[in-house]
């Protein structure tokens, strides 16, 4: 009769088998599970031994995963990720006492209006949390999946396997200008903003290959002009303040630092435009009471922010 592996296998050799998966690399994965390489070696020793397969060889980059490897890493990680939640849902968590890192991947659009508020904020709720803020990329999700992050905020972003999503806020679109631009109305058309040229924030992921205030003005029999694209706000502001250009953002910009800008409200089939950011994080997480926290945190100071 055939070994059964469930009960003979420790299953803490089956989470180091799913980090050393994902990073296939002995020293990266040690680090993400507080160990040393040794301890690393030792436990894929143990997994092949009993698995009766390498798992993984060695190449350029690391290592590589056998196809056996990679068939049991994508079926058993549902299985894991399940337990975790189980094993982790409903502990009680105390922010005051919190002392580990958060790790947030916040899109660039979001990043220039939140940086300092999400500091301040964290550093009140929880004192002892360290909290890491990293621009949004187009490798995010995946470093979610890998559980590098902690938690993304951005753009409506496409569906990634294991990786949760939740509502954050829906805003208010702004056009941002110069105080002196020829706009002056609090509101704004498309067909007013045809003149002049846009200059849009790229949000990866988002909008890498288009400029949406462009896609909604054409779809208006429009034709708009893209003048400058870039993941840097900060870059744009510096044009929208010497030019006629326009910024298209939200009512989270912090328009009260920038006393040489002002912000209008574009109106689309005669109302305010809207749009909502989410936040992302690994389906294993889902309702843990650390990430319940982290999302409602956020939200307070999102809307805290818009309020201003």
């Amino acid at each position: 009769m055939a070994k059964d592996l469930f009960f003979s296998m420790d299953l803490n050799l089956l989470r180091t088998f799913l980090v050393l998966s994902q990073e296939l690399n002995t020293r990266k994965a040690a680090e993400r599970l507080f160990v040393s390489q040794p301890a690393i070696s030792q436990a894929l020793q143990k997994l092949r031994n009993q698995l009766d397969d390498p798992l993984f060889v060695k190449a350029p980059s690391g290592l590589k995963a056998t196809q056996f490897a990679e068939e049991l890493a994508r079926d058993i990680t549902p299985y894991l990720n399940g337990l975790s939640t189980v094993l982790n849902k409903g502990r009680e968590f105390d922010p005051l006492s919190f002392q580990s890192s958060v790790k947030i991947a916040v899109a660039p659009v979001v990043l220039s209006c939140l940086s300092g508020s999400l500091y301040r904020h964290f550093s009140k709720v929880a004192p002892h949390c360290t909290l890491e803020l990293v621009a949004w990329k187009s490798s995010s999700m995946n470093h979610i999946q890998n559980d590098e992050l902690t938690i993304g905020v951005s753009l409506k972003q496409a569906p990634v396997q294991s990786v949760h999503v939740d509502l954050l806020a829906e805003l208010e679109g702004k056009i941002i200008v110069r105080s002196g631009h020829p706009l002056t109305n609090e509101t704004v058309t498309a067909q007013e903003l045809e003149p002049y040229p846009i200059a849009s924030v790229i949000t990866p992921g988002y909008n890498d290959n288009f400029t949406e205030a462009a896609v909604l003005m054409e779809k208006e029999g429009l034709i708009p002009t893209i003048g400058f694209r870039t993941e840097f706000v900060m870059a744009v502001v510096d044009v929208i303040e010497h030019t006629d250009f326009f910024m298209p953002h939200s009512d989270l910009f912090p328009i009260q630092r920038y006393p040489s800008l002002k912000a209008i409200t574009p109106l689309v089939n005669g109302v305010p435009y809207r749009n909502s950011i989410y936040a992302y994080y690994h389906t294993k997480h889902k309702n843990t009471a650390l990430m319940l926290w982290l999302v409602e945190q956020i939200q307070q100071v999102i809307k805290q922010e818009t309020k201003h």
